[in-house]
């Protein structure tokens, strides 16, 4: 990740001082991130991409996970209900459920969709990062950096992926692109 998104992610979230804050953004990234893989999944579905959306479906299924994990670690935390144009990342969605959406396209190989996913994990590093960096609360950066940890371990595992892929294709020809009026 470049040095000025580092800095961006660092500085939206650099106020989360509590571990209820903590958990109720990273529980909220989570869910946004499985959210968008189901989307893309079934956008894959209805173009006949069946490799790429089971793919994003697996993906779906690790956030979802994840999500399920922090909820439990939360339990018995009063989470605050914040609402969406309150959590403090620095992009519209989570840091996990940014698309790229350049990026996406319903010809899309599985190679692109592990670089999207991939681009998505280091963006949620970043945060949990910028967190354990800037806040006052020894108990929250603990967890942040913990969770900073497993989103490095997210990256990694993606990488592996990523070296299993065959060469990069290119995506097929669209042969019935969409009329997109200039």
């Amino acid at each position: 990740m470049n040095q000025s998104a580092s800095k961006q992610a660092s500085q939206s979230s650099q106020s989360i001082d509590s571990l209820e804050e903590l958990c109720a953004h990273a529980v909220e990234l989570e869910h946004e991130s499985a959210g968008r893989f189901h989307q893309l999944a079934d956008s894959m579905e209805v173009h006949h991409n069946a490799e790429v959306a089971g793919l994003f479906r697996e993906l779906a299924q690790l956030s979802e996970a994840h999500a399920a994990a922090i909820e439990a670690r939360a339990h018995g935390l009063a989470l605050p209900r914040i609402p969406p144009w309150e959590f403090k990342w620095n992009c519209p969605d989570g840091p996990e459920s940014h698309c790229l959406d350049e990026e996406v396209n319903y010809l899309m190989t599985a190679t692109q969709a592990l670089r999207v996913a991939l681009f998505n994990e280091e963006q949620a590093r970043a945060f949990y990062q910028g967190i354990a960096d800037h806040t006052g609360d020894v108990r929250v950066r603990d967890l942040a950096a913990e969770m900073a940890a497993e989103e490095r371990e997210h990256v990694r595992l993606l990488n592996e992926w990523l070296e299993r892929q065959p060469p990069d294709l290119e995506p097929a020809d669209d042969l019935d692109p969409p009329n997109v009026p200039e």
